[in-house]
């Protein structure tokens, strides 16, 4: 076999296999994106801006999802079209394991503040 019949390059075989690699644009982009997305929320806390704490904690969360989005979209490269659907078994899994996440992590939060709080009675205790 001469060496004019093997061209593989690596390039070429990771083109075939739908695999993409970001870019400086896509790592900066994502990069930024990431920055702003965590800003406004410590913004939303440090003013008091949306002045219920129900309503910021709904913020919160929400600008937390779309930041797990990004990152798996200009970090983690994830995409519909590649490896044959399993990024999107991956995207549906990850999402389950976000609200999960989410959830609990709202409800430990909630019956700690119920639970550890001192009582407004403690005034009266002999």
């Amino acid at each position: 076999m001469s060496a004019g019949h093997h061209t593989d390059t690596s390039d070429q075989s990771h083109a075939r296999h739908g695999v993409d690699h970001g870019s400086l644009r896509g790592y900066l982009t994502g990069f930024g994106l990431s920055v702003v997305l965590t800003a406004i929320p410590f913004w939303l806390v440090m003013t008091n801006a949306l002045g219920n704490q129900m309503a910021s904690a709904i913020a919160i969360m929400a600008f937390a999802v779309v930041q797990i989005i990004v990152h798996m979209v200009f970090f983690l490269h994830m995409n519909t079209r590649s490896e044959s659907g399993w990024t999107m078994m991956a995207l549906i899994f990850t999402l389950i394991l976000v609200v999960i996440a989410l959830t609990g992590s709202l409800w430990v939060m909630y019956h700690l503040n119920a639970n550890m709080m001192p009582g407004h009675d403690m005034s009266q205790i002999p």
